[in-house]
């Protein structure tokens, strides 16, 4: 348990009406990730505090009004579900970089270059966000950050999130070795020839297409046919 001048503020805020726990950065941090089942250990002072630094406290009746309990562990509980929870400078900027990483792969995955129909680089869409200065929330999912963060890449670099269909011919040799691959990637069509070869169609976002190739060559020796579908 740390001490109360290293501990962070843990608030939640209605009609006017605010409450505020000490809670231990570590333990808390552990909780919100997902990393700790329960809330043991993370109060470091068992009082509801209307303005923590300034030490007062919140009345009781007002507790009782709007958060509908005195139980102080359901007040924990309440507040990191439906508050704001105050991060340390370290952690913070960690948990940034966390986030900013997770937004740069469904970049890099999933869009393309609407002109050439070919994806970014990973260098290329981190170089772009280093231009536009955008703030990365660290705790809003990353997914729900693209639509806001797009309209500010897009002044930079012509970006598309677009699926693209390919055509796949696999001699019967290794067809059976590479359907696995293919269905992950996901099959719209398959046709099983006479011979034994595969004819399918996979449908995937563009910015994959390079990792695509590359599985298929390394599990046919290069023997793979391909053609995107306009």
């Amino acid at each position: 348990m740390t001490t109360l001048d290293k501990a962070i503020i843990a608030s939640y805020e209605k009609s006017g009406k605010r409450f505020e726990l000490y809670v231990d950065p570590d333990q808390t941090y552990a909780y919100l990730e997902g990393r700790k089942p329960d809330l043991k250990n993370m109060l470091v002072a068992e009082e509801v505090y209307s303005d923590a630094k300034k030490g007062e406290r919140a009345k009781t009746g007002d507790i009782e009004k709007v958060l509908g309990t005195t139980d102080i562990m359901k007040i924990l509980e309440f507040i990191l579900k439906n508050g704001e929870v105050q991060l340390t400078t370290e952690q913070r900027k960690k948990k940034v970089e966390e986030k900013r990483k997770q937004i740069i792969e469904i970049l890099t995955r999933e869009s393309i270059d609407p002109r050439t129909k070919a994806p970014h680089t990973q260098l290329r869409i981190e170089n772009a966000l280093e231009q536009v200065k955008i703030t990365i929330d660290p705790w809003k999912n990353a997914r729900e950050q693209i639509p806001d963060i797009l309209k500010e890449l897009r002044l930079i670099i012509p970006m598309k999130f677009e699926k693209v269909k390919i055509a796949v011919k696999i001699s019967a040799i290794h067809a059976h070795r590479c359907y696995g691959t293919l269905k992950n990637y996901g099959i719209t069509k398959e046709q099983w020839t006479n011979d034994g070869s595969l004819i399918a169609v996979v449908e995937i976002f563009g910015g994959i297409q390079g990792e695509f190739y590359d599985k298929l060559n390394k599990l046919t020796g290069g023997s793979v046919e391909t053609k995107i579908i306009e």
